[in-house]
């Protein structure tokens, strides 16, 4: 497994929850971009956030100012800090990682309650 993602789960709106995602260090340390997608049901996967190797980040427009991708190199680990959760938000959240190719995770699924 190249990446394992964790920390979805129930939330009510308004609440907060951070994804975790560990990659193989071979994959981690020469990926160019790195980032969160999520897919909702009956909707296409889309992207959440992503770091570059030359160290931007961009957000899809409806989670900026909410949601923060950071990384761990030591770790392997990237994260996706998501506050201020709302319905629309739920959704299956996969990490992914691009070398060549795009890895993906498994998915974590994260629910938001009204």
């Amino acid at each position: 497994v190249q990446l394992q993602a964790s920390g979805g789960g129930l939330v009510q709106a308004g609440g907060s929850l951070r994804l975790s995602c560990v990659a193989s260090m071979f994959i981690f340390s020469r990926a160019t971009t790195i980032g969160w997608y999520r897919q909702a049901p009956g909707k296409q996967r889309e992207l959440v956030a992503a770091i570059h190797s030359v160290g931007t980040t961009n957000y899809a427009e409806s989670m900026k100012g909410r949601f923060t991708i950071s990384r761990d190199n030591a770790k392997n680990t990237m994260y996706l800090q998501m506050n201020s959760l709302k319905s629309e938000d739920t959704a299956i959240y996969y990490c992914s990682a691009t070398w060549r190719s795009t890895y993906w995770g498994q998915g974590t699924l994260v629910t938001v309650s009204s």
